[in-house]
């Protein structure tokens, strides 16, 4: 098969459920006032695959920043074509005056990257819903499946509504205090992403005795759902997460959703780190682990020096750093 080399151009948003979420006009205004839709053209004009982004704006800076990776619109797009539709990515935003593409959200996972970045390996752990109830539960570490039966056992109860909203925000945001993590995102930014996705979202919770134990914020469509949040009470009943997240995977499957993307692990965590238990909790749920990559770009040095001076101050640097300076 002859390779295309990809023109990339802005296109025109037309979102439809069999692509992420994360790419849908109403989720990336929601992000910021500049966004949109680079395609990838071959020679006959044929859109091949399509990079949804958005444009961070601080005072003096510029920065791109993708939410979801390349989504190919036909199942032939090679690793090559797409590593050159990138390199040609890159050259429009620099005549778009970008300073820097900063490493993409954890909602996506590159197969490959453009020439001239700085990458680093990345993976996520996703679980195909087209299959029967059961084979998804058999998948499931025995340990979890006997944790989910206790907690149902024991009267945990699964709700779940959009009126969980603040519920969930405080929960997410004391999970991360106790565990000596950054709140990322203020509650107004919050609330206004979450409530852009509209019937795209789904808030679970886990309830014992009256008292809500532990929240899963996750966004879906017909191509996959996607875990964003999650927090629990310092002490939640046992099993209580574990149940929530196989509901969750229930229900999103019943919804038409084809995958559950736990978004996000890093390939080769510390031993008893925190990012190994989090890939560890994870693993067990059953899903198959994707490799992929996480990278950025620099277009103006001084800039992109800035960025990563500040962003080292404020959380020891940002994820393709801290990957990339293992070992």
């Amino acid at each position: 098969m002859k390779m295309n080399n990809l023109r990339a151009m802005p296109v025109e948003i037309n979102w439809r459920p069999e692509m992420p979420i994360f790419a849908s006009q109403d989720f990336l205004k929601s992000l910021c006032e500049e966004y949109g839709w680079v395609g990838g053209l071959d020679d006959s004009d044929r859109l091949r695959c399509i990079l949804p982004y958005t444009v961070i704006r601080k005072p003096g800076f510029r920065f791109v920043r993708f939410r979801v990776e390349t989504i190919p619109l036909d199942c032939d797009l090679t690793l090559d074509e797409e590593r050159l539709f990138l390199d040609n990515t890159l050259t429009y935003f620099r005549s778009a005056q970008a300073d820097m593409i900063i490493p993409a959200a954890n909602t996506a996972l590159f197969r490959t990257y453009p020439e001239g970045a700085i990458a680093a390996d990345y993976g996520t752990f996703i679980k195909d819903l087209r299959q029967p109830e059961a084979a998804l539960f058999n998948e499931i570490h025995a340990d979890y499946r006997k944790r989910i039966r206790h907690a149902m056992r024991n009267g945990v109860e699964i709700k779940s509504g959009s009126h969980y909203l603040d519920l969930a925000y405080d929960m997410v945001t004391d999970t991360l205090k106790r565990s000596g993590g950054k709140v990322a995102k203020k509650y107004e930014e919050f609330k206004r992403t979450l409530l852009s996705l509209g019937q795209n979202l789904r808030i679970f919770v886990a309830e014992h005795q009256g008292t809500v134990q532990a929240c899963l914020v996750t966004a879906f469509s017909k191509y996959s759902a996607y875990t964003l949040y999650g927090g629990t009470i310092s002490e939640p009943a046992k099993g209580a997460m574990h149940l929530l997240h196989w509901e969750a995977i229930r229900q999103l499957r019943e919804l038409g959703a084809e995958r559950f993307n736990f978004t996000g692990v890093r390939i080769k965590p510390a031993a008893g780190s925190k990012q190994a238990g989090i890939k560890n909790f994870k693993m067990r749920f059953g899903g198959a682990l994707v490799q992929g990559h996480m990278w950025k770009y620099s277009f103006h040095p001084i800039k992109s020096l800035l960025y990563s001076v500040g962003v080292r101050l404020m959380i020891g640097g940002d994820v393709v750093d801290q990957e990339r300076g293992k070992g």
